[in-house]
């Protein structure tokens, strides 16, 4: 199976399948040096792990993460780094009913299509799962990022059509509330929303938002490896996302030149803008402001809802999922979107390090 792996300095491979023995991810790229253990990956896995409210999936999950290569004596030492995730709460039965039927919204069809047999057991490499080692990766690049100041910030930005006031914004309610929402009342509303889609055997989505701050202007490359093509195939990698769009994105549409660009001023010795239509990136490249981006994530398919589809061979029938699944995926999909945010800037980071005979200069000693 090819396209498990993203990345080309900073290398991730993920591997393993949502009911078999573990998951787990391979890093290949990552500095020596860097202090790394369990306890700087564990809290980002815990931020998507199953079962922590009404809100998600109450598969029992502990998402422990083992690291087997790659760090020695509580530090990077340059060779890939090997970390796994045991899967402990497989109940394979309740996927049985669906073993020989297309469940819509799922990639039960094209998988089948593709190659001609397919893990039924909760999607297999097509699982929402699969992002657990997403995380654990994001987690190494988070760590590394922070040695250079760089943050990312991601949240739920809209649930079920309910979205966060810019006025009550506070990074500090995000981790408040399950919703991963940074307005108090908003993820009230939202909650109330999602609970009556869940009494009509219905499911929510919404929109997840990440800020970058951190970055100097001249990350990414200018043609095919742009910063934001890349944010764009990282973030729309993640099964459930269905729509990407940076800074104004498709709001520019609308606009006239004089209303989407950012001007410049001078400010201490540094250049600034007087504004942020462009999300933080000029020419596929980083502009030194704040990088702000939206993803659009589809309801859960998984819904109790009578639904028509087919079997494998051709009968019309209709289904209802039943099982352990999450009523909205936004709550659970911000942490993925960091993870792959920062994995992105990590290795544009290191992709950089070769754009100019100085920093080469300052490395061997010239």
């Amino acid at each position: 199976m090819a396209g498990s792996t993203f990345g080309r300095y900073f290398r991730v491979t993920t591997w393993g399948e949502s009911h078999g023995v573990s998951i787990g991810c391979i890093i290949d790229g990552c500095p020596a040096g860097l202090p790394l253990g369990e306890e700087d990956i564990q809290p980002m896995l815990d931020r998507r792990k199953p079962g922590q409210s009404q809100f998600t999936t109450q598969r029992p999950e502990s998402d422990t993460v083992r690291i087997l290569s790659g760090v020695f004596e509580g530090k990077t030492t340059g060779a890939p780094i090997a970390m796994e995730i045991a899967n402990l709460s497989q109940r394979s039965a309740d996927y049985s009913q669906i073993a020989e039927v297309f469940r819509p919204g799922h990639a039960d069809f094209t998988f089948q299509q593709k190659y001609g047999i397919r893990d039924y057991r909760g999607g297999g490499r097509s699982s929402g799962r699969e992002t657990a080692a997403r995380v654990a990766a994001g987690a190494v690049a988070v760590k590394l990022l922070a040695h250079f100041g760089i943050r990312v910030f991601a949240y739920s930005e809209r649930i079920a059509g309910v979205s966060v006031n810019p006025e009550h914004f506070s990074r500090e309610e995000r981790d408040r509330n399950k919703l991963y929402m940074p307005d108090k009342a908003a993820a009230i509303k939202a909650a109330e929303a999602i609970a009556a889609a869940r009494a009509e055997k219905d499911s929510v989505g919404g929109i997840i938002g990440c800020l970058i701050d951190g970055l100097s202007a001249g990350l990414g490359e200018p043609v095919f490896d742009k910063f934001d093509a890349k944010l764009a195939q990282a973030v729309l990698s993640i099964g459930a996302v269905k729509g990407f769009e940076i800074g104004e994105g498709f709001h520019a549409a609308d606009l006239r030149g004089s209303e989407d660009n950012d001007g410049f001023f001078c400010e201490n010795g540094a250049v600034r803008k007087t504004s942020d239509h462009s999300g933080g990136t000029l020419g596929g490249m980083s502009d030194g402001g704040q990088v702000y981006f939206r993803a659009a994530v589809k309801p859960t398919p998984s819904i109790a809802k009578e639904q028509q589809t087919v079997t494998t061979d051709g009968r019309n029938v209709t289904i209802s999922v039943h099982g352990r699944h999450d009523p909205v995926i936004v709550p659970r999909a911000v942490v993925v979107v960091e993870a792959m945010a920062a994995l992105t800037t990590a290795d544009l980071l290191l992709a950089g390090a070769t754009s100019r005979l100085s920093a080469l200069d300052t490395v061997y000693g010239k």
